[in-house]
């Protein structure tokens, strides 16, 4: 090699060192975005702390607001505002950022505004005046009602071990990890309930993404009814058009493929880009829903790839809503279909400001209505002898997607599995999963539901699985 050579040769390699440099993103393009859905956060995490759950501020920004790295102001007073006449929150003084507005609305809890909005537009959001059922759940029996009577522990339970289960949730090594309750039954017997200081059975908090079983549930039973197909493409209004739906790659999705969370489509919520982008923009800064979920690309063949994506479930809810017609139909349908029949009476299904469930994730209960839910899995879909979900769905929901097995085998459909190699604990089992510890797992062969809800911050990490674990230690099978 020659000096001229040589000399080339250093020169590229200068240069394309010094190119890769300049393709290096170091901005951070979406902060203004990060800083408006924080403040939408805080909107709503106050909102519903306040006038869902019934906390008081202290125990809101003590609690709820420990999400947050930086919430705006304290207990104490700050820039936000609570109108406790009208049941809304704003946060922030105008400035670059928009002052972020949440409402509590009658039966489906918090709703978020969008920036150009204000509280002058409270009339124009959604609510559900649809009346409880009938009677009063206190004096009702469980699990229909919330009456239970002191009773002894079933022979087959070790009240020791159970114990050492509850301190094990309570107790953690770690003060991200913040148990609000912890609810065990077993053969249908409340054996376990307890709840940490401020918080009691009636105490409402988010569910997070247990709200995708939810709606899992719900869709489940328009496929049992034929009103929707798990493998029919999905009839949707993509965003955006094609010019035909016959050009449109996405018509090959299934609700098989968004349940399973393996439709295809590019991942929006992934990569840090949850808080900026994508299903935040509806939940904490008042986007659209649906048009978020229908404006997406088809990256991969539908079902090869497992991406945990709320978008895929928000599809599904929007099958559900086509399904179903008439918007008072649809904005009924969660009550009286599933949670009054049930008695889940203190279940909050929350919506966008256009009256789309944010069923992903914005959905308010307490333990015991998720025991409950838990309980309706475990007979097998059936509450009262009258069959409100199939066992075909219900087999549907525990059965790892194709796309995950080998993979960890991890999910099913919206139901979290037990990952493949574990074997402390029963193969059966199967569980909800929502952001800060919201579980409730079914354990058939042991006739068990275990509900976890908690409030954890920064890198949460408790496993529901390790409390299945502990509690399995109470229960001779």
């Amino acid at each position: 090699m020659n000096k001229h050579t040589t000399s080339a040769a250093l020169l590229c390699a200068a240069l394309s060192t010094a190119s890769m440099a300049q393709q290096l993103e170091q901005y951070d393009y979406w902060a203004p975005q990060r800083a408006m859905v924080q403040r939408g956060q805080q909107a709503v995490f106050m909102c519903n702390g306040l006038f869902t759950s019934h906390r008081t501020l202290e125990q809101v920004f003590k609690q709820e607001l420990a999400f947050l790295r930086s919430p705006v102001g304290t207990a104490d007073g700050g820039d936000y505002h609570v109108d406790w006449e009208r049941q809304a929150v704003e946060v922030g003084a105008p400035d670059a950022v928009p002052v972020m507005r949440a409402v509590f609305r009658e039966g489906i809890g918090c709703v978020i505004l969008a920036p150009d909005q204000t509280l002058a537009d409270i009339d124009d959001l959604p609510e559900l005046t649809l009346p409880l059922p009938p009677g009063d759940a206190s004096q009702i029996p469980w699990p229909d009602g919330d009456l239970t009577t002191q009773q002894e522990l079933p022979s087959a339970i070790d009240a020791n071990a159970l114990q050492a289960a509850s301190d094990w949730a309570f107790n953690r090594p770690t003060a991200e990890q913040d148990t609000l309750s912890l609810l065990v039954v077993y053969k249908g017997q409340i054996i376990l309930e307890r709840y940490a200081p401020g918080i009691d059975m009636t105490t409402r908090t988010r569910t997070w993404s247990t709200a995708k079983s939810i709606a899992s549930t719900l869709i489940g039973m328009l496929v049992d009814q034929g009103q929707l197909s798990l493998d029919e493409p999905l009839d949707l209004p993509w965003l955006p058009t094609a010019g035909s739906a016959d050009a449109d790659p996405r018509r090959h999705i299934t609700l098989r493929h968004v349940l399973n969370m393996s439709s295809g489509l590019e991942s929006i919520d992934n990569a840090g880009m949850e808080y900026a982008t994508g299903s935040g923009l509806s939940y904490w800064a008042g986007a659209s829903s649906v048009n978020g979920a229908l404006n997406r690309a088809l990256i991969r063949e539908p079902g090869s790839h497992w991406d945990y994506e709320n978008y895929d479930t928000l599809l599904g809810v929007y099958a559900m809503k086509q399904a179903l017609g008439g918007e008072n139909t649809y904005a009924e349908f969660p009550r009286k279909a599933l949670l009054d029949r049930i008695g889940m009476r203190n279940t909050l299904v929350s919506t966008d400001r256009f009256g789309d469930f944010v069923l992903s994730s914005q959905v308010y209960t307490n333990a015991r209505d998720l025991a409950r839910y838990g309980l309706l899995y475990l007979n097998n879909g059936q509450w009262n002898g009258e069959q409100l979900i199939s066992t075909d769905w219900i087999e549907f929901s525990r059965t790892p997607a194709p796309a995950t097995v080998g993979q960890g085998g991890q999910y099913g459909g919206q139901w979290w599995l037990v990952p493949e190699g574990r074997t402390d604990i029963p193969a059966d089992a199967y569980s909800t999963n929502g952001n800060r510890g919201q579980f409730t797992v079914v354990v058939p062969s042991h006739d068990l539901v275990i509900v976890r809800r908690g409030l954890d911050y920064g890198r949460q990490g408790f496993n529901q699985w390790d409390l299945t674990r502990e509690v399995l230690k109470a229960v001779n099978p």
